[in-house]
């Protein structure tokens, strides 16, 4: 091949590497030749032109063609040879002959296999597509955050950002965020905490992993409700844990004589509002759990989801609050009291050394940072401005829980069944059995609305029901009645309608 011909040609037409004449001409042709060796066309040991020479070929200025051979040289695609020349490298040298002929077309053959964890957490996926729009879950209401000051803490921090503020986060995260919330947790929450055992995360994800890493070991049986939060099963799963529905009824998570004579190494449960169908888990129910806990070393794993907005009443207390024997593992986020991209959760472990060795794998694992956001955050909290906001909240959500319920009411009757607990940022609309709630959430996701099917939420088939879970706290009140509507609709034209009507 001559060199100055294929690099003109390809010049001529825009290209490249593939891509419409993009940057300076040095890095051009750099990328000409590169893919040239790559495939093949400059064969390896074959002699280039020198700089000069090329230049004057192509027309183009000597440095031009110097840079892109030096670039090539000091990537290894071609070398110099004293008093003979700069010649082609053989960039496959260290692959057999066998290799060299199997290698595959890039961009071509099947896509390739992935880990067995990759595979289940995929098949467990319940986020397609943007988790944005009309009845998404987990979506706080982003209007209403206190921005400007939340900047001005933001900006407070940056602008006096010290040497430890810009370094990896250790030791458990920042020291005045735990103590903040420590404090918030004791006041709010009823957890027995103090700053020292604390571990902030980057949500409640990573916070379950964590847990999965430091206490306990592949195929070690996990109890999980039934029906339970899909997120905690699938890094559960994909830790190689053994995940055992429990079902849930009226009291929370109820496990059977069966069960009980199979304790796990760990449970995972929602006690002050359990997803996804909102009931509290009563007192006898959490007794149970702390007594298998005791008598076999079981770890409870708490995750107070929604417990900060509660409509009726006064909040309940967590279950750790009960523990008096240090088996419960209180965990919860930011990401729906605050926003969902602030990625601030927290882990409160039941002892001070067992939380200096979580923050110690921690930080090994994942050398996370963000102190700056932390530092602002402590100060959100010690400044009343995130309870201001929760109690702002609170009320707004009840509002548009409300009237989501009003429009159920009204389209489909009231005794249409749907949740009946006063709390938490979603409301679950049952569907009767002819229902397949699994393609009315594909139809109305089609239409921009956003829910999630009640079904895709059971591990088992049996027993597994039909329903669409629906979050408000981000619909717009002007937006309520008109996407309910959109949804009614769709689920009318899939069988519900009959059943509608007969009622």
């Amino acid at each position: 091949m001559l060199l100055s011909d294929y690099l003109q040609r390809h010049l001529e037409r825009g290209k490249a590497g593939g891509r419409a004449g993009e940057g300076p001409l040095n890095r051009q042709i750099y990328e000409l030749m590169r893919q040239a060796i790559l495939r093949g066309e400059l064969a390896a040991h074959s002699k280039l032109p020198s700089s000069r020479e090329l230049a004057a070929d192509t027309g183009l200025s000597r440095n031009t063609v110097l840079t892109a051979y030096q670039q090539l040289l000091a990537e290894g695609y071609i070398e110099a040879r004293a008093g003979s020349g700069t010649f082609v490298s053989d960039t496959l040298s260290g692959l057999g002959k066998e290799a060299r002929r199997a290698r595959p077309a890039r961009g071509g053959g099947a896509t390739p296999r992935l880990s067995q964890r990759a595979e289940t957490v995929l098949r467990d996926s319940a986020i397609s597509g943007s988790p944005a729009g009309p009845f998404a879950l987990g979506v706080s209401d982003t209007s209403v955050f206190p921005h400007a000051a939340w900047a001005r803490l933001i900006g407070r921090h940056w602008r006096g950002a010290s040497p430890a503020l810009l370094n990896y986060a250790w030791g458990g995260g920042w020291q005045p965020l735990r103590e903040a919330l420590a404090d918030h947790l004791r006041l709010a929450r009823s957890v027995n905490c103090e700053a020292a055992q604390i571990v902030l995360t980057s949500g409640i994800q990573q916070a379950i992993a964590l847990i999965c890493q430091t206490l306990t070991d592949a195929g070690d049986r996990v109890w999980h409700e039934e029906p339970g939060y899909r997120g905690a099963g699938a890094v559960l799963r994909a830790h190689g844990l053994e995940t055992v529905p429990i079902r849930v009824d009226d009291e929370g998570i109820a496990p059977t004589a069966h069960d009980l004579a199979q304790p796990p190494r760990l449970m995972y449960v929602t006690p002050s509002h359990q997803f996804p169908l909102g009931v509290v888990m009563s007192l006898a129910r959490r007794r149970v759990l702390l007594d298998v806990a005791r008598r076999h070393g079981t770890w409870i794993l708490e995750d107070d989801y929604d417990s900060e907005f509660r409509f009726e009443g006064r909040s309940l207390a967590a279950l750790q609050g009960l523990d008096e024997h240090e088996r419960v593992i209180y965990m919860g986020s930011f990401s729906k009291t605050l926003f969902p991209g602030i990625r601030v959760g927290f882990l409160v472990l039941p002892t001070a050394a067992l939380a200096e060795r979580c923050a110690a794998t921690y930080a090994e694992l994942y050398r996370d940072g963000q102190l700056v956001q932390q530092a602002a955050l402590a100060d959100f909290i010690r400044a009343g401005h995130y309870a201001a906001h929760i109690r702002r909240t609170r009320q707004l959500y009840a509002e548009k829980q409300s009237l989501l319920r009003e429009c159920i009411v009204r389209r489909f009757g009231a005794g249409w069944p749907i949740s009946t607990h006063e709390a938490g940022l979603h409301l679950v609309l049952h569907l009767p059995a002819v229902c397949d709630d699994v393609k009315i959430g594909a139809l109305a996701q089609a239409q921009g609305i956003v829910t999630r099917p009640l079904s895709r939420h059971y591990l088992n088939a049996a027993g597994r029901q039909q329903g669409l879970l629906l979050g408000y706290a981000d619909v717009r009140m002007g937006q309520v009645r008109p996407a309910f509507d959109r949804l009614a609709a769709i689920i009318e034209a899939q069988g519900g309608g009959a059943v509608v009507r007969r009622g």
